[in-house]
C-alpha cells in the first residue's frame, strides 16, 4: 500500500475527528464523545505527522556539506593532474543543473 492511501487515511479520520468534536460538543456537551472524538484525532495526527517523517527523503545540511567537501576535493585533485580548472567546474556546473532538472525530489 502506498504511503499516499495511508496518510489520505489519516487525514479522512483526522477532519471526521475533528467534525465529530464539534457535533458531539454543539449536540448536548456529551464529554465522552468529545473525547474520543478527540483521542482519534490526535492519533490521526501522530499517524499523519510520522508517516510524513519517516518518508522525507530531504537530507541534513552535514551529508551535503561532507558531499560538497568531498567533490572540491575531486575537483582539486583533476586540477592538480594537469586538467583545466575552468574546463573542470564547468562540467561540475552542468552535472549539478543536469541533476537538478532530473531529480523528482526537486519538483
Amino acid at each position: 500500500m502506498p504511503i499516499s492511501w495511508f496518510r489520505g487515511g489519516a487525514t479522512v479520520v483526522w477532519v471526521a475527528g475533528v467534525a465529530g468534536m464539534i457535533i458531539s460538543s454543539v449536540n448536548g456537551n456529551n464529554n465522552g464523545w468529545v473525547v474520543t472524538f478527540g483521542c482519534t484525532t490526535a492519533v490521526a495526527a501522530l499517524c499523519v505527522f510520522s508517516a510524513t517523517t519517516a518518508t522525507r527523503r530531504d537530507r541534513i545540511d552535514v551529508f551535503e556539506d561532507a558531499d560538497a567537501e568531498r567533490l572540491e576535493d575531486r575537483v582539486q585533485s583533476l586540477v592538480e593532474a594537469g586538467a583545466d580548472e575552468s574546463v573542470v567546474r564547468g562540467l561540475v556546473r552542468d552535472a549539478l543543473r543536469l541533476g537538478r532538472r532530473t531529480d523528482p525530489s526537486n519538483v
